[in-house]
């Protein structure tokens, strides 16, 4: 039983990068039965961070060593969006800077024990098939990973995490923004969707149409324009406004706020355009 043992914590080591996690139906596909991980560990082999999560003794975990896990052993249809990826990028030097919210696009539910790790940080979860009618975050992750970390698929990249030897999927700068446009006004401010939009000189705009065809959002759509309208980078000359459904009628977004004539939403009075 012993030299079973061992040999089976040597497969772990193998198969288990430092620092990243597992769950029991991981173990349970790779051989390694109930009992199995109740001996190793009591013998200190696995520790458990939360119930039914495992990983094997370190320092303690970081959200980049969560995503990565979720992305490349676990299997799950996750990205990092919104304002997180926006900050990841680069995007953030001007605002203050914290990272103490982890924003993840899902396409399918998040796992429970995700906010019960000791962690600074806090993930939010989003539905990503909400926002866009055909983007696959699985898709996209198969063929990112065989692509050069410059490319992008559906508006996701590969970016570094921190962890030795392993990379994260994230949104592109194009997608993220969309993303932190869904979040107002309840969850994001105004001041900074403006502030993002001031930085963001340099999107492309072959990836902003094909998103912005597929966003579902009226609102995030208009938005996106409206901040488009008051930064005027190079970029927005070159999409087709007449591909992207703006919707009809009025949406109110700020109540008492100033209306946009041109695109029919109420935004704060101190960023009426004029």
């Amino acid at each position: 039983m012993a030299k079973h043992t061992a040999s089976k914590s040597n497969l772990l080591t193998r198969l288990i990068p430092d620092g990243l996690l597992v769950d029991a139906s991981w173990l349970e596909q790779h051989g390694y039965s109930r009992s199995l991980r109740h001996y190793y560990v009591s013998t200190g082999w696995l520790e458990q961070p939360v119930h039914g999560l495992y990983r094997r003794p370190g320092p303690s975990v970081r959200w980049e060593q969560v995503v990565v896990s979720l992305q490349s052993l676990l299997d799950r249809p996750v990205s990092v969006g919104g304002r997180t990826a926006l900050e990841l990028q680069g995007y953030a030097h001007y605002l203050p800077h914290t990272l103490k919210r982890i924003h993840l696009y899902w396409g399918a539910p998040a796992p429970g024990w995700l906010n019960k790790l000791s962690l600074p940080q806090v993930f939010i979860s989003h539905n990503r098939n909400r926002l866009f009618l055909k983007l696959d975050t699985v898709e996209s992750g198969a063929n990112l990973a065989n692509s050069s970390p410059s490319a992008s698929i559906n508006g996701l990249r590969r970016l570094s995490s921190g962890v030795e030897g392993q990379e994260i999927f994230v949104s592109t700068a194009e997608r993220a923004y969309l993303e932190l446009l869904d979040e107002l006004p309840g969850n994001e401010s105004f001041d900074i969707a403006d502030l993002f939009m001031e930085g963001l000189a340099t999107l492309s705009p072959r990836r902003l149409q094909t998103l912005l065809e597929q966003v579902r959002s009226i609102k995030v759509k208009r938005l996106f324009f409206f901040f488009a309208d008051r930064h005027q980078h190079r970029w927005l000359a070159h999409l087709d406004k007449s591909r992207i459904d703006l919707g009809k009628g009025k949406r109110m977004l700020v109540a008492g706020g100033h209306l946009d004539k041109q695109y029919q939403i109420t935004v704060p009075s101190n960023l009426e355009q004029g």
